[in-house]
């Protein structure tokens, strides 16, 4: 099936295609919910390789690379409730609003995605409707079973960045990216910058905002959890040694943070 088949059909994910939604942990009992938006890089078979390459999907264009690993290690290490997503942010971008260029981007960097141009209205509602919401629906789902039985809910978003992006080298190894709360990024920047092995960005490489994001102002911002988004270098997590010392890092950093955060009374 193409895309053009999948346009005059009521479902975009067929037989074959996995669920988009990735849970670890469910019952974990940790106040950290990890979420990760661009964890996989799977393609609906009904929109076939997208018009490119499998170079091109498994860049850092396709998926944030290394982040699966180091979300399962950490969720684990944790104890935390991981909500994961399969495919590909080049079907749809779930941490992207959606109707923005970028929710389903006809170029990403300087590649090309040709099985998104000119797609129907359907085409993108069947994408948001079977993939960005399944996904955004189960954040909610989460939030509100704890909210409910009154557990704390600290909401941390886990995705990694390029070492190089448009031929400009990034020296930060690992960042925190925060909004309106600035609560929990100032506690987690207090503890990076304590390594004395790290250069650590401060709302670097990039600054959540409403415009640009979707999990942090929506999921946690909107519902008045204690927030943070991490970015990691892609280089340091992209083989299983190099995210496991990150995961056992940010565990033990996050470890040291609820503590504080209990006994600053913010979470019960």
């Amino acid at each position: 099936m193409d895309l053009h088949t999948a346009e005059t059909t009521d479902h975009l994910l067929g037989e074959g295609d996995i669920p988009p939604v990735h849970e670890v942990n469910a019952e974990g009992t940790s106040p950290f919910l990890l979420t990760s938006d661009h964890y996989g890089r799977i393609l609906p078979r009904a929109l076939g390789d997208l018009g490119i390459p499998e170079s091109e999907l498994s860049r850092h264009i396709g998926w944030d690379i290394g982040i699966a690993g180091v979300a399962e290690r950490m969720a684990q290490m944790l104890n935390a409730h991981l909500i994961a997503q399969r495919y590909s942010r080049l079907v749809i971008d779930c941490n992207r609003p959606p109707g923005v260029a970028s929710s389903i981007p006809v170029i990403s960097e300087a590649t090309r995605i040709p099985r998104n141009e000119g797609i129907s209205d359907g085409e993108r509602a069947l994408r948001r409707r079977e993939i960005f919401e399944p996904y955004h629906h189960r954040i909610d789902a989460a939030i509100d079973s704890r909210l409910r039985a009154k557990r704390p809910t600290v909401l941390v978003a886990l995705h990694s960045f390029t070492p190089v992006y448009a031929g400009v080298a990034r020296p930060w190894h690992i960042g925190a990216l925060y909004n309106r709360d600035t609560v929990l990024p100032k506690l987690l920047l207090k503890h990076l910058r304590s390594e004395s092995d790290l250069v650590v960005g401060d709302n670097e490489p990039y600054a959540a905002s409403d415009l640009t994001d979707y999990t942090i102002p929506v999921h946690g911002e909107a519902r008045g959890l204690i927030n943070t988004g991490i970015e990691i270098r892609q280089d340091l997590i992209a083989d299983q040694s190099g995210q496991q010392q990150w995961a056992e890092r940010l565990a033990r950093i996050f470890a040291e943070i609820e503590i504080e955060l209990r006994a600053e009374r913010l979470i019960d």
